[in-house]
Parts: C-alpha cells; sequence; structure tokens
C-alpha cells in the first residue's frame, strides 16, 4: 500500500434546498442510437478537440472555441519510452521529475520540458516505462528559473502570486493533471499543537512560511500506467431512459461490512463486482457510484473522536483520470485501473449500467486555507496555471467560490473545459462507463471565467453544452449514447438551476423531493396542492416540457447519499450529527431536512417509508434509491456522514424480520414498475383518450371518484388524490392501473372508476400496517379480487394503494 494522505471536509449547506471539406453527415453526425439493449464495445481514442471544433460547424452545431491544447496532454508510453506531456499558456519552464519510491524526495532523474504547439509541453524519456513514478514542478512569471535553484530554496522568486493571479512555484511537486494513476494521497501529520491530523504544511504556498518548503516527500507520485485490457466481448448496455432504476451507493460502503466476502475484498471493486447479484436480485438498472477519482481518503477515521480532514464521500478529487487506488485490492501499478475495468464489465455482464458521480465544479486542491487568506494548496492545477483552471476573484489574487468547497474550477476557460472533456472521454471509452451524475452541475453552466457567475444554458461554449455534443445523450429508444444527469444547483446567484438545464441533461428533481417530503411530513404546515403532487407524480412537465425535454430527464429521489437515509426521513425530527462514533460526530449538515418521525411510532415510520418507495415506483421519470434504503438501513439522524468511513455508512446484509419485508417490498416494487410501461412514460401523459377505448391515458379523481375541479386542485386542505392508467396506451400488460394516496390521518373512502369493459379491480398493495408482510406487494397472478366501479374501498390513514384491471 502507498502512502497515505490528507483529507478535506465536505461541506454541507442549504444549496439542495434554494431555490470546408466535403463529408458524409450521417457517418460523423451524432445521430440517435439504434434500438437493441445492447451496444458491441468500441474501444476508441477520443476526437481530439480541434477535430470536434470542425466537426460542430460541420453538423450545423456552433462550437464553443478551440479548446487548448490541440493534442491531448496524455503522457504515453511505449515499448522503450514515455513522451511526457503537460498543459501551461504561463509556465515558463516545466521538468518532469521521476522517482524511484513514492515517499521519495530525491529524484532519480529530471528532464526540461519544450513548449509546442497549443501550448502543450513535452518531452520524450527513453527507458521510462509503465509503472514509472514522476511529478511536475513549474516556473512562471511570478518566479522565474534561476540556475541556481534547488528544492526548498528561493532562487528566481518575485511573488506568491502575481496581477495576472500566476501562482507559479517550484518547491512544489506537482500531480500531472492527466495522470491515469497516482501513488496515493498526500502525507497526513498530527499537528503539535492540536494533536489532529492535517496536510503536511510542505505542499502549502502562499506566504514565507510555507512557500520555500519542498513537498516532493509528501506528495503522491503520478504513474505512467499502460491502457492495455482484454474486455472479452464486454457490451455495452442500451437500455431506454425512460426504462431505468438507479442506486446511488458508495462504492467502498457497499461491501465494506459484506461478512460474506473474503476480508481482502470488501470495500474493493473486485468485492463490488462480486456482489453484482444483490443489485440484480433487487431489480435495478444501474447503479451511480459516488466519487471513485482518485480523492484524499487513505487515512480516514485514524482519529475516530475527530472530523478534521475526513473524507469518506470522495468530492475532493485529486487526479480526474486515476480511480480511486483506496477502492483496488490490486496494489500493483496500473492495478486499480485493470480492477477497475473488470469490476465495469461484471455489472455489464448482469444487465446494469454504471454511472459515476464526478466533480468539475471542484478540485481536491480547495481555496483558502487556515485564517491567512493567502495560503492555498499547490498539488496540481494551481502551480502549472493558476488563472486558466481556477475561476478567480476580479483581483485575480483569489478563488472565486460559489461551490461552498474551496474555489470553482475555470469550466468556461478552454483549458479547464479540455480536462473535464479528455476525462469523461477517458472513463466513457476506456473505462466502460455508461453515464456520469455531475456534481453542483450549475457550475458547469458558468459564462465567467473570472470574477463572477453566471449561469446560461444557451451559451454553445459552456461545458455543459460542450459536454452534451461530445458525448450525445442516450436517445428515448435507448442504444448508443451516454446518460448525462445534473445535480442542478451551487450556492447563491442563479446556480438552483431545477428545469434549467440544456436539452440532453437529466436532472436531481429536487423539487420532487421537497414536494412529496412537504406532503408527508408538514401536513399543515407547508402548502402542498393535489396539484403539485399530480404535477410530480405525472413526470413534472412544468419542469422539462418546454424544452423539448422528457419525463425521464426527471431523477425523481426522495433521499441521497447527502441527507438522511429513507428510515431517517420519517423516523427523525432534526439532525444529530455530534453524536460519538461510530455514528457521529460531523459537522454542518442541513437543518430544514422536511423530516417527522410519525409520532415516534415504529409501524408509522415503515409505513411511511413504503409509501415514499411507492411514490418513486409509480411517478413518471427516473426513480433512484440510495444504498441500503432497500432494506431501511440508519445513520441514526446524522444527516452529514461524510466524514465517516464506519458502519454509518457501511452497508449491514444483516437484516431484522421488518427490514426482510421492506426489502421485499422494495424489490417488488421495481418489478412492477418494471413490468407496466403505463409507469414510466416515455413522453408526457395526456389527458385524453388517444386510442378510441373510453379511458383517458391517464385521469385523476378525488376520493368521491370524479374528477377534481379547479378549486380541488389548488386547495392545499385537500390531502387525497386517485389517479387511473389506461394501460392499453402503452402496451401495458394491465388493461388499466389506479392508485389512492390518503394523506390525512385517519381513513378515507374512495370510489372506484370504471376499469373498462368487462373488468374488475384487483389488489396489488396496500402500504397499510395491516398488511405488512413479505407479500405485502404480491407476486402477479396473486391479486385480490376488489370489485368493479363504484367499490369503496377504505384506505387507511397516511396509506396507499395499487389495484389492476382484469
Amino acid at each position: 500500500m502507498w502512502t497515505a494522505g490528507t483529507h478535506v471536509r465536505r461541506w454541507s449547506d442549504s444549496r439542495d434546498l434554494n431555490r470546408g471539406s466535403y463529408f458524409d453527415r450521417r457517418r460523423v453526425c451524432p445521430a440517435p442510437g439504434r434500438r437493441s439493449g445492447t451496444v458491441k464495445r468500441r474501444d476508441t481514442t477520443k476526437t481530439p478537440l480541434l477535430l470536434a471544433g470542425l466537426l460542430a460547424a460541420a453538423c450545423g452545431v456552433e462550437p464553443g472555441p478551440t479548446a487548448e491544447p490541440e493534442q491531448a496532454p496524455v503522457s504515453v508510453p511505449d515499448s522503450t519510452s514515455t513522451t511526457f506531456r503537460v498543459y501551461s499558456a504561463h509556465a515558463t519552464r516545466i521538468e518532469v521529475w521521476l522517482f524511484a519510491g513514492a515517499g521519495d524526495a530525491t529524484p532519480t532523474a529530471r528532464h526540461a520540458m519544450t513548449k509546442g504547439a497549443g501550448d502543450v509541453w513535452q518531452v520524450r524519456v527513453n527507458g521510462v516505462k509503465a509503472g514509472a513514478l514522476y511529478g511536475l514542478r513549474a516556473w512562471g512569471p511570478n518566479w522565474p528559473y534561476d540556475a541556481s535553484w534547488a528544492p526548498g530554496a528561493s532562487a528566481g522568486f518575485i511573488s506568491h502570486v502575481d496581477a495576472a493571479g500566476n501562482r507559479f512555484n517550484p518547491n512544489k511537486l506537482l500531480i500531472d493533471p492527466y495522470a491515469k494513476a497516482i501513488t496515493g494521497d498526500v502525507v497526513r501529520v498530527q499537528d503539535p499543537v492540536t494533536g489532529a491530523l492535517r496536510y503536511d504544511p510542505s505542499i502549502l504556498g502562499g506566504n514565507d512560511e510555507f512557500a520555500f518548503i519542498d513537498s516532493a516527500a509528501a506528495m503522491p507520485k503520478s504513474v505512467v500506467v499502460s491502457d492495455g485490457f482484454s474486455w472479452g466481448g464486454d457490451e455495452r448496455l442500451g437500455i431506454p431512459p425512460e426504462q431505468s432504476v438507479a442506486y446511488e451507493v458508495h462504492l467502498r460502503g457497499f461491501t465494506r461490512g459484506d461478512d460474506s466476502l473474503p476480508y481482502a475484498l470488501r470495500g474493493t471493486y473486485d468485492g463490488f463486482a462480486e456482489r453484482a447479484d444483490h443489485l440484480v436480485d433487487l431489480g435495478v438498472t444501474a447503479v451511480e457510484l459516488l466519487p471513485v477519482q482518485e480523492t484524499q481518503n487513505d487515512a480516514n477515521d485514524v482519529d475516530p473522536v475527530s472530523t478534521t480532514g475526513d473524507n469518506y464521500w470522495g468530492y475532493m478529487t485529486l487526479s480526474y483520470f486515476a480511480p480511486d487506488r483506496r477502492y483496488a485490492a490490486d496494489q500493483t501499478p496500473g492495478g486499480p485501473t485493470r480492477e477497475f475495468k473488470a469490476m465495469v464489465k461484471a455489472f455489464h455482464d448482469a444487465g446494469i449500467k454504471v454511472f459515476i458521480d464526478v466533480v468539475y465544479n471542484h478540485t481536491g486542491e480547495g481555496g483558502v486555507w487556515g485564517t491567512d487568506n493567502r495560503v492555498m494548496n499547490v498539488q496540481s492545477f494551481r502551480g502549472l496555471d493558476n488563472q486558466r483552471y481556477y475561476s478567480l476573484t476580479s483581483d485575480r489574487q483569489y478563488p472565486y467560490d460559489n461551490t461552498g468547497v474551496g474555489g470553482n474550477f475555470n469550466t468556461y476557460d478552454p483549458a479547464g473545459r479540455a480536462v473535464i472533456i479528455d476525462s469523461l472521454a477517458y472513463f466513457a471509452e476506456h473505462l466502460g462507463v455508461d453515464g456520469f451524475r455531475f456534481d453542483l452541475a450549475s457550475v458547469l453552466g458558468n459564462t465567467c471565467t473570472h470574477g463572477c457567475f453566471n449561469f446560461d444554458k444557451l451559451d454553445p461554449n459552456t461545458a455543459l453544452n460542450q459536454i452534451a455534443f461530445r458525448f450525445p445523450p442516450r436517445p428515448a429508444t435507448g442504444g448508443a449514447g451516454v446518460d448525462l444527469i445534473a445535480e442542478p444547483w451551487a450556492i447563491g446567484g442563479n446556480s438552483y438551476q431545477v428545469g434549467g438545464f440544456p436539452a440532453g441533461w437529466a436532472e436531481w428533481n429536487g423539487i420532487y423531493r421537497d414536494t412529496l417530503r412537504k406532503d408527508q411530513n408538514r401536513m399543515g404546515i407547508d402548502a402542498v396542492t393535489p396539484g403539485d403532487l399530480a404535477t410530480r407524480f405525472a413526470g413534472s412537465s412544468d419542469l422539462y416540457q418546454d424544452d423539448g425535454r422528457k419525463p425521464y430527464h426527471s431523477v425523481n429521489f426522495m433521499v441521497a447519499h447527502d441527507g438522511f437515509t429513507l428510515k431517517d426521513l420519517y423516523s427523525c425530527n432534526s439532525k444529530d450529527n455530534l453524536q460519538p462514533w461510530p455514528y457521529g460526530p460531523s459537522d454542518g449538515g442541513e437543518d430544514h431536512n422536511n423530516s417527522w418521525d410519525q409520532g415516534g411510532d415504529p409501524a408509522e415510520q415503515r409505513k411511511a417509508a413504503r409509501n415514499g418507495m411507492a411514490f418513486l415506483m409509480l411517478s413518471g421519470g427516473v426513480p433512484m434509491i440510495t444504498g441500503g434504503d432497500e432494506h431501511l438501513r440508519t445513520q441514526y439522524c446524522n444527516n452529514n456522514v461524510y466524514n465517516l468511513d464506519s458502519v454509518a455508512n457501511w452497508l449491514d446484509y444483516t437484516l431484522s424480520p421488518e427490514q426482510q419485508n421492506f426489502h421485499a417490498f422494495a424489490q417488488r416494487m421495481i418489478e412492477f414498475r418494471k413490468a407496466h410501461p403505463a409507469l414510466r412514460p416515455a413522453e408526457f401523459y395526456s389527458g385524453n383518450d388517444t386510442n378510441g377505448n373510453v379511458l383517458e391515458q391517464l385521469r385523476w379523481f378525488t376520493p368521491a371518484g370524479v374528477p377534481p375541479d379547479g378549486a380541488y386542485w389548488g386547495d392545499a386542505n385537500n390531502h387525497a388524490l386517485a389517479w387511473r392508467y389506461d394501460g392499453t396506451e402503452f402496451g401495458d400488460p394491465a388493461s388499466a392501473i389506479y392508485v389512492a394516496y390518503n394523506g390525512w390521518s385517519g381513513m378515507v373512502n374512495f370510489t372506484l372508476p370504471w376499469p373498462g369493459p368487462n373488468k374488475s379491480w384487483f389488489r396489488v398493495t396496500d402500504t397499510c400496517n395491516w398488511a405488512e408482510g413479505p407479500d405485502q406487494v404480491v407476486q402477479p397472478g396473486q391479486e385480490a379480487f376488489i370489485g368493479g366501479e363504484y367499490t369503496n374501498y377504505g384506505v387507511c390513514g397516511r396509506g396507499l394503494i395499487i389495484l389492476i384491471a382484469k
């Protein structure tokens, strides 16, 4: 195992609750994918960004400015040598330093690079092959090269930062931004005053105290990697987006507590692949992994009573091309990359797509450090070209920050955008990833480079639009394409953009989450009308229809990693983040959770959770559940467990009878959704009869069995709603499906509508407590007869029923 490192806190905040030549176009322009369920792997190289610009113009798409570099600055080994490449527009000298060991400070050799076209520096070094360790040192206008300089010296120094924002410092060994592996994390040391673990201060720059310290011994080294891997006939999954059921989970947490696996595999890519059967059994079609690109996490929780420095979630990326080494059972050079590919192939073989959470709004270098606002980490981008890779304040002296985690990555600058697109291409085209969830993705729509923030979905030069051009989203019919999912907010300005992203982008629908939570948990406190509920259940057309997007562009969720679990949403009135290990302590955490403990009644808590799970599986859009919610995992009311590498985050597969019952409920609700296309429309529902069978495609009802009028729709004092799908318009095996939801605390009688000619209603499930058990959702063919039109069905307080016509 290579050297351990330090961590940066993942801040929690209220951001998610605020509002020329001839060519054949058919061969090169983006087009809808084929209809088949799988797409043969084609292990291609990415389109160079200059060529991408030419193709964009030819295909009638306005490209952004040509991104530097014209040739991707990737260090490439061959049989006898390695050509090192790195981008910097403002450096005046860059050197490659080679090392024998990960913790070494003294190099085995150093080589000056030559600046070439597109501001790409390069040098070819004979005898350097895959597995070699290296780092970069850079000089620039604020610190010109001086031949007398040695590590830890000040020779050539002019200023820590100049008027243009340059922060070159040759004393800081730098990670290659395009490195496909690094040896681990930055070394952590014990603070002599507080005793807490923190970054080795040698990586800091910005004032005289830290700038003249060599960081080589504390810094991880970049690793030369060969991309060889046999995919063995792997096929990409072309599952249509409207058929998706997503499962968000932390890779380590999924198996770290799994006693059925050998200890060495727990928490690893190999271990995750071994337990693909759990997700196959559950029925999900896509796994959405929390960040797996290299982050500061090697020394998590060595001090369990402190929150200082721990980073379990992984939202502080050190290297955008490197799978995180900590999650690999194979620690040899190149091992994490090979193991990651094998994991992806295993999930493809199981019929499950692999999405990864990517963090391009900020980087692991962070921003201002400690009480001195001049001091910042210098680990990679900042030391290579600060003004191109980071958004800075108007005076260029400090990071511009509306992420809450240290400073915005410069996503509108062609250099920053190139890193984003090239790393996405590497993970999609070489590592097999099927889709991406973009953290704080509003920052990728920023049209400012420095001194401001402005989201504009129409600007073709934003990273958002360039990504969608470079990676055409998967079409509605399935086939080739990439699933693009945004977390559509950041902090401040016009960054809250639920419903505001460009065509092709799906979004975490925070309005769906908030509406359903308030209706369940804050009745009489927050106003939620039947119209509000119907809009969310039907796919949120108010958010996605106006710009041509579809219901499946709404990713519906009740909870996510960032907040309460599903169980805790209905069991906790407030957060309890400062509790002792292992479920705390954690700082931060949202204070406005729209949660409620259901009066402290465990049976009512489980019923509320069943309703929450049912809402997801009955709503137009893509349902997303969080790992462990299928069996009511708890964090004991801690809603910000970003720092806890403990049982608070590790899934426990030893289930109580109640947990087993809930798992069966979740599994069968997913199965029911997958079996009934009426519940997962590719287009927004119509209120009309479109096939002449006298049943509307979707019809809403009051408990009395009549359509709501305007007064009912808009009255937040009405807490019951029912609806009927005409299954025949969707090729559904059920000719009609009826759902009734009672939000009142007491029983409400629902008068059932017409089920169609010669049909009666049969019960699939009733979420009320009387039915709790392993068969609360019955198997197909076991539905209980209820009756026909005008039959009354009493739905318990805060209960839900599903009936089918047959």
